[in-house]
C-alpha cells in the first residue's frame, strides 16, 4: 500500500527528504494550472525557473521558439508574458514557455530531488490520480502546497485533497494525518469556484484588478485529461507519454 504525505508550503520543503520518493507540487492561483493550461493548449514545454534573472539567463541561449511569463510578488515583470491561460492562448502553440512565479515554480525548483517530479492542478486531477495510482502504488506520494510567500493558502490545500480524494477512488493508501485533513477539507467544502474565489489570494487578486473568470476557469476539476511530469535533465515540463516518463 503506497502513502500519501502533504507539505503545507515550500518553506517545509528539505530536499533532502524528498530523494527516492514521489512528488506533486499544487499552486493552483496559477502557476501549475497555467502550466497544465499552456500544456492541453499545445505548449511544446514549460520550463519553470526560480526568478525573472534565471529566466532572461535560459532564454539568452535557447535553441527554439519561446515565450518569457511570469509574475514577482504578483506584479507583472517588464517584457513577460502574464502567467494566465487567457493571455497564453493565443500564443503558446508550438512553442517553449518560460515560466518563473513568486511561489508555484519556486516549489518545482526546491523539489527536483525527487524520484519523479509532477505539477497538478484541479485542471488534471483526476488524470493524475489515474497515473499515479498505475504507476505509484507502492511509493511515497508527497504533495507539496506551494503557499505564498511562507504562509499556508487554502487553495493549494483544496487541490491536495481533491487529488487525495480521486485517489482513493482509485485504491487504497495510507495517509498522514496532514493528508487525511486534506481530503475531510476537500470534502467539506463547498464547490470549487467558491473556495478560490473566497480564499485570501483570490479576493487580493480580484481587488487587484483580476477577471475573476480566470479563476472560474482554473476551479473546473478534471477539465484536462493530461499528466506533467518534469524532467530533471532538461528542465522541462512535458506530457507523459509512458511509464517511464
Amino acid at each position: 500500500m503506497g502513502k500519501i504525505q502533504v507539505i503545507f508550503k515550500k518553506e517545509d520543503i528539505r530536499p533532502e527528504d524528498l530523494k527516492g520518493k514521489v512528488v506533486v507540487v499544487f499552486d493552483i492561483l496559477f502557476a501549475t494550472s497555467t502550466i497544465t493550461a499552456a500544456i492541453a493548449d499545445g505548449a511544446a514545454s514549460v520550463i519553470p525557473v526560480y526568478s525573472p534573472e534565471q529566466a532572461r539567463e535560459t532564454a539568452k541561449n535557447f535553441p527554439h521558439p519561446f515565450l518569457m511569463a511570469g509574475e514577482d510578488q504578483g506584479k507583472r515583470i517588464d517584457g513577460f508574458h502574464p502567467p494566465l491561460r487567457t493571455h497564453l492562448n493565443p500564443v503558446i502553440q508550438n512553442k517553449h514557455l518560460i515560466l518563473t512565479t513568486t511561489n508555484g515554480t519556486v516549489a518545482l525548483h526546491q523539489s527536483r530531488k525527487a524520484s519523479h517530479l509532477y505539477a497538478a492542478s484541479l485542471l488534471n486531477n483526476p488524470a493524475m490520480a489515474r497515473f499515479l495510482n498505475d504507476h505509484h502504488q507502492s511509493g511515497t506520494i508527497v504533495l507539496v502546497c506551494s503557499g505564498s510567500s511562507g504562509r499556508y493558502t487554502i487553495e493549494d490545500f483544496y487541490g491536495a485533497g481533491s487529488l487525495i480524494n480521486h485517489l482513493l477512488r482509485q485504491g487504497e493508501w495510507e495517509l498522514s494525518d496532514a493528508a487525511t485533513t486534506a481530503i475531510h477539507f476537500f470534502t467539506g467544502c463547498s464547490e470549487a469556484r467558491e473556495v478560490l474565489r473566497n480564499c485570501r489570494i483570490g479576493r487580493l487578486l480580484v481587488e487587484a484588478g483580476l477577471n475573476p473568470k480566470e479563476i472560474d476557469f482554473v476551479a473546473k476539476e478534471g477539465l484536462f485529461d493530461t499528466v506533467l511530469a518534469y524532467n530533471n535533465k532538461n528542465g522541462q515540463i512535458k506530457e507523459v507519454r509512458d511509464a517511464t516518463c
